[in-house]
């Protein structure tokens, strides 16, 4: 485990975030607020994720107390629209069959809290995913609820290793945490 100068707060329910967290060597705690994730609809789309996660930075200011706070948000963007999570399974098939057979672009944002200042950071990937059939996006949507899931699918799961041809970019950053802009944001903060 990574020693840090002041206690860390994973301000994100996403079990994934935890895991990447924990495997990067960080001990830290979880402690979500709840926030009003919208944007002007004018912000460019490179430029969502960012706004969120600054936004849930915001909300820690006066709770955070000494500690370092950590938020991050996740967008996939296909033909400049933002796909959010899923509502319901037949957003999700929807969704799935508008990314099937198509690029698109995920962007995940990081910010850290430290006192006043907050420092935040996105990083961008391109998903190559081939033209899934019908059926595979029923037993994906079906099987693995990718209802917490930006764009209705974790890389991790069943639907990206049949159906995604090639990324380019971090696999971390698609699966929502770009661990490698984590550590770089943290290491100034390591204890000697």
């Amino acid at each position: 485990m990574f020693k840090l100068k002041k206690p860390l707060i994973l301000a994100s329910n996403s079990p994934r975030r935890k895991e990447l967290l924990t495997k990067a060597g960080f001990d830290f705690t979880v402690r979500v607020i709840p926030t009003d994730e919208s944007f002007p609809p004018d912000l460019h789309r490179s430029l969502v994720a960012a706004h969120i996660s600054q936004t849930k930075a915001e909300e820690f200011r006066s709770a955070a107390d000494d500690s370092l706070v950590l938020t991050a948000d996740t967008i996939v963007v296909i033909d400049n629209q933002i796909l959010g999570k899923p509502a319901d399974a037949a957003e999700a098939c929807e969704m799935l069959a508008m990314l099937s057979g198509t690029v698109h672009e995920v962007f995940t944002a990081i910010s850290i809290l430290d006192g006043a200042q907050i420092s935040t950071v996105t990083d961008s990937a391109r998903v190559w995913f081939r033209q899934l059939e019908p059926g595979e996006i029923n037993y994906y949507v079906r099987e693995f609820s990718p209802f917490d899931k930006a764009g209705a699918y974790g890389i991790q799961e069943w639907i990206s290793m049949i159906g995604i041809e090639k990324i380019e970019g971090s696999f971390y950053t698609i699966m929502g945490l770009p661990v490698h802009l984590v550590y770089q944001q943290l290491k100034p903060y390591l204890a000697d």
